[in-house]
C-alpha cells in the first residue's frame, strides 16, 4: 500500500509541473495505471502492453481486463476509474487545462464494470464529462457511480 501511495504522489507531482494536459499532443500521458490484479492491458496505437503500476495512459488508450483481472487508473484531473473483470474502455477525448477553460472527458465502455469517481473536470464543468455505453450515454454531473455493461 505504501508503494502505491508513493507512486501516486510522484505521478501527481509530475502532472502538477507538466502544465495543461490535452488530447491534442500525441503520446502525452493523461493519467497512470495505479493498481493491477490478474490480466490487464493498455492498448496504445494498436500495441497491447501488459498493465503495470505507473504505466502511462494516453488519449485513445483502450483499457482491458481479463476474466481474472482488475485495474485502477487515475487521470491528471484526479478522476479515478476502477475496472472489474472482462472490461473494455476506450478514452476518446481528454482536455484538462482549467486556466484556458479547456475541459473535456469522453470515454466508451463496451463491456464489463466500471467504478467511476469524478475529478476536477466534472466539478468545474459537469457537462464536459460523458461515458458512452452500447445502449446510451451517461452525462456525469460530479459524482461517484458504477456502470455494468453485459456482453
Amino acid at each position: 500500500m505504501f508503494a502505491v501511495k508513493k507512486v501516486l504522489m510522484l505521478m501527481l507531482s509530475a502532472l502538477a509541473f507538466a502544465g495543461p494536459v490535452s488530447g491534442d499532443t500525441a503520446g502525452e500521458p493523461i493519467g497512470y495505471v495505479m493498481t493491477v490484479k490478474g490480466k490487464a492491458t493498455v492498448t496504445r496505437g494498436g500495441k497491447a502492453t501488459p498493465a503495470s503500476v505507473g504505466l502511462p495512459v494516453v488519449l485513445g488508450s483502450t483499457l482491458t481486463t481479463g476474466a481474472d483481472g482488475s485495474m485502477g487508473v487515475t487521470l491528471s484531473d484526479s478522476t479515478v476509474m476502477s475496472f472489474g473483470p472482462n472490461t473494455e474502455l476506450t478514452l476518446d477525448e481528454y482536455q484538462f487545462a482549467p486556466a484556458n477553460e479547456e475541459l473535456r472527458l469522453s470515454a466508451r465502455i463496451s463491456r464489463g464494470t466500471l467504478n467511476f469517481i469524478s475529478g476536477v473536470i466534472a466539478k468545474l464543468k459537469p457537462e464536459a464529462v460523458e461515458l458512452k455505453t452500447p445502449t446510451g450515454t451517461i452525462g456525469v454531473r460530479g459524482t461517484h457511480f458504477l456502470i455494468k455493461v453485459d456482453e
